[in-house]
């Protein structure tokens, strides 16, 4: 039987790191007002979120993800570069596209698909790599 190996501190880091990394990619720093424009939000519609709700089930299902990603890199000659790679693969060849269809069936602009499908790419990738490179 082959060994199967996850580490549960860095699926931890990796559900932790949706939040920096959501905190990062939609803020005024990056992409926060292309994404409340393509979405027609405005700052009162902002003040509405309940943020322990969502920062909550955020990190939930962000630690369901990781698991999910740890458990397909859960191999003993898993490293950081198949990890990364796979990563890669999870986000852009699978979430990303899914979420792409999704959006242009809900008649989403190009701008809006490019904001988040990028962000999912980016995390899933960085998530691939820390799974793949702490061992």
């Amino acid at each position: 039987m082959e060994q199967f190996y996850i580490n549960h501190w860095a699926v931890l880091v990796c559900a932790a790191s949706n939040l920096l990394i959501g905190a990062i990619w939609y803020s005024p720093m990056l992409f926060y007002k292309a994404w409340m424009k393509e979405n027609n939000f405005t700052d009162e519609d902002m003040k509405k979120v309940n943020p322990a709700k969502t920062y909550s089930l955020t990190l939930i299902i962000s630690v369901i993800i990781s698991y999910n990603l740890a458990f397909f890199l859960g191999d003993a000659k898993t490293d950081m570069s198949w990890g990364t790679m796979a990563g890669f693969l999870a986000g852009f060849g699978f979430s990303a596209l899914i979420f792409m269809i999704v959006a242009l069936f809900e008649q989403r602009s190009w701008k809006y698909i490019a904001i988040n499908g990028g962000y999912i790419t980016l995390y899933f990738t960085f998530i691939g790599f820390v799974l793949g490179a702490w061992r």
